[in-house]
């Protein structure tokens, strides 16, 4: 798709992604998801973080073009500032001082562009005491008070995949805080600094439960709470073929539906309101669903206000009919993955294209923003910028 063509609600905008992993990548996805130009800058070679994978499978990439540049040498940083005075935003996810030490630090960025929004994203945030350790996801939850309350009662808290710090508490929130000083940028002409930390993320996505623990609703103890896996009434459940169902009636006209359906009489049901009767009420519970298939259940329950839904595997969300009927997961590239989101009545963006190797557009980039064409030549033969296409002439 010619880069004037893009439709989407942020059409128009120009944001360089200074490539790294995991949640700065999706938080330049989302923003391409929605019809931003996103631009990554990739090293020359890999830089053998996070989790190799040929290009076609780094879905994050998806929707943008990529420049490799060589920012090690001081041509390869002159390119960059170029492309930074031409861009509305820029993303960077590495340890605090990099950029700087790199020369391209938010005073120099800002310099020459003053009404550029540059976003940074860390784990730790850019100071604090911990702000230039090592860490992960994990980690980050951790500190943040998440991670405690999560896991069955007695056993180890339990890693829930990295969402809660990389993508929820971190590139959502980078995203978030972009659009949000893009809006202010175009009212004062004036950029500024987005500091996302995951660890800042994570508690914020805690809010509700710091509420509950302060009105003695929700306990410190794993797995002994109402949305923990503690309640009967909020569970997964094993069916006869060792598949799962989800239930969460936690309203009680909810629940009477369920008891109903799945043949229990409310009335003599043990009253799930009193956290005494969850023992006995989550063996009832899981002894009448292990009694028909996955299936069976699918068929009774779906699309009632039991509040239900089977647990379904990353191979089957996308063949599940009600996804199906979204085009929740469309085919990109050879591969289902989910669409961007929100939807949009107006605005509605096309589905992005497929990731692109490392500086498989280097050369029509630069001709794109602008550099002239000896200037780009002089960048390739010095080795700032390169592009599997160029190194194959």
């Amino acid at each position: 798709m010619p880069e004037t063509d893009r439709k989407g609600p942020l059409a128009g905008l120009r944001i360089l992604e200074f490539a790294g992993i995991g949640p700065a990548p999706f938080c330049a996805m989302l923003l391409a998801d929605m019809g931003a130009e996103v631009v990554r800058l990739d090293r020359l070679e890999p830089s053998g973080l996070g989790i190799p994978k040929p290009a076609r499978f780094e879905l994050m990439n998806r929707g943008r073009r990529s420049v490799a540049i060589d920012l090690k040498q001081p041509e390869g940083v002159a390119c960059a500032l170029d492309l930074v005075g031409k861009a509305d935003a820029l993303i960077e996810g590495f340890r605090p001082g990099t950029m700087e030490r790199l020369g391209l630090g938010p005073d120099v960025c800002l310099a020459r562009n003053p009404k550029l929004v540059y976003g940074r994203l860390t784990g730790w945030g850019q100071d604090g005491p911990l702000a230039h350790s090592a860490g992960h996801d994990m980690n980050y939850i951790a500190l943040a008070g998440m991670l405690a309350g999560i896991g069955r009662e007695g056993a180890p808290p339990t890693p829930p995949l990295n969402l809660v710090g990389d993508f929820g508490g971190g590139g959502m929130l980078l995203a978030f805080g972009l659009v949000c000083a893009l809006l202010e940028a175009q009212r004062s002409g004036q950029g500024q600094v987005v500091d996302a930390a995951m660890v800042d993320g994570a508690a914020l996505l805690g809010t509700m439960f710091f509420g509950l623990r302060a009105a003695g609703i929700h306990r410190e103890e794993r797995g002994r709470n109402l949305l923990d896996s503690g309640a009967p009434h909020y569970e997964v459940y094993e069916c006869a073929d060792g598949k799962y169902v989800a239930v969460a009636p936690i309203e009680a006209k909810f629940r009477r539906e369920l008891l109903q359906r799945i043949g229990f009489d409310p009335a003599v049901f043990p009253d799930v309101e009193d956290s005494t009767t969850w023992p006995e009420a989550k063996k009832l519970l899981a002894d009448r669903f292990a009694g028909k298939s996955r299936a069976d259940w699918c068929a009774l329950l779906e699309g009632t206000d039991s509040c239900f839904a089977p647990v379904l595997g990353l191979n089957e969300a996308p063949e599940h009919p009600h996804n199906r009927a979204r085009d929740a997961f469309p085919i990109i590239g050879g591969i289902a993955q989910p669409a961007p989101a929100p939807r949009f009545s107006r605005t509605a963006p096309p589905l992005p294209t497929a990731p692109v190797a490392a500086g498989a557009d280097s050369r029509a980039v630069l001709e794109g923003w602008g550099l002239d064409a000896t200037r780009i030549d002089a960048l390739f033969a010095c080795g700032a910028v390169g592009s599997p296409d160029e190194q194959s002439r």
